[in-house]
């Protein structure tokens, strides 16, 4: 996996140097609610997807699946062009496992803030598989870090085509490490778990993912761990297939799942990164709104209420 960490840090380096990669500019505010310390970035690159989305003419038909993405002459792109079915090569490090691309994230929220796609088109809020977990794997246990999933727009999610994204495990990116310090110690893979802390419906699963562990085993156990979390929050799939919507964080030994509500908080976006307690405004004085509301009291509005 060395010669893995290399083309990302050889990519993320010259997609910065030549503009291709929207450089990374944060302030943080550390809150602290109930044991849980949260941090609150400010990403200056999140407001320009936003300028770029709004600058877009209006929207064509969007392209079928394995079609050509539609791009419109002399203008910004149609906001319905998918950016995974033929990744831009200054942003794509290369294949992963049979059917992923990993492709560096053009707004990150942190440094080598990778997506894993597929490489043919499938709907975001179709089941989870097998293939997403062992892309995951191959990531979680040689390099550690967070592995996540934003499951449709309610949570977060930008594009339609399936794909999983990863953070690396560095001070300020979101882990699931304190909620696992809240947790049993003894806890059992198999048992669905509550942090008595989070006041949203969730599942917390234990699972043996991690450095050093191995990879087909954690993949098969994720899983194993997603399908138990699914049917304990009652997230099947509608007559059309997909799924209601919902997060994923996988990392630092567990899974865990929460049904979605909405997007947004008082103009905030919440997505699966803010259940791993770093949360990504817009703009300043969004900081001040979390601070004054409270991180948890953000994510319950969020959530599914608790039964």
């Amino acid at each position: 996996m060395t010669a893995l960490l290399d083309a990302i840090r050889s990519k993320t380096d010259s997609a910065l140097a030549s503009g291709d990669l929207s450089p990374l500019e944060t302030s943080e505010t550390v809150v602290e609610q109930n044991g849980l310390r949260f941090i609150v970035r400010w990403a200056e690159a999140l407001a320009r997807k936003d300028a770029a989305k709004a600058a877009a003419p209006a929207a064509a038909p969007a392209p079928a699946a394995g079609a050509d993405a539609v791009i419109l002459p002399g203008g910004p792109r149609d906001p319905n062009f998918n950016p995974f079915l033929n990744p831009d090569p200054a942003l794509t490090v290369g294949p992963i496992g049979t059917q992923h691309t990993i492709v560096l994230n053009k707004f990150p929220v942190c440094l080598h803030h990778l997506v894993l796609a597929r490489r043919d088109f499938a709907e975001q809020l179709t089941p989870l598989e097998l293939c997403d977990f062992e892309v995951l794997a191959q990531l979680l246990c040689t390099l550690d870090g967070l592995g996540f999933y934003n499951g449709g727009a309610p949570a977060g999610a930008s594009q339609r085509h399936k794909h999983v994204q990863w953070v690396p495990a560095e001070p300020g990116n979101a882990s699931l490490a304190q909620l696992a310090a809240g947790l049993p110690a003894d806890a059992q893979p198999g048992v669905v778990y509550r942090h008595p802390a989070l006041p949203m419906a969730h599942a917390l699963l234990k699972v043996d993912v991690g450095l050093g562990a191995d990879q087909n085993a954690s993949a098969a156990a994720m899983l194993a761990a997603y399908h138990q979390a699914r049917a304990d929050l009652g997230l099947v799939p509608g007559a059309d297939g997909l799924l209601p919507s919902f997060n994923m964080l996988v990392g630092s030994g567990w899974l865990l799942l929460v049904p979605r509500s909405q997007e947004h908080f008082e103009g905030v976006s919440i997505n699966a990164l803010s259940f791993g307690g770093t949360i990504y405004v817009r703009q300043p004085e969004q900081v001040e709104l979390i601070r004054q509301t409270g991180p948890l009291q953000a994510l319950g509005r969020v959530g599914r209420t608790l039964s």
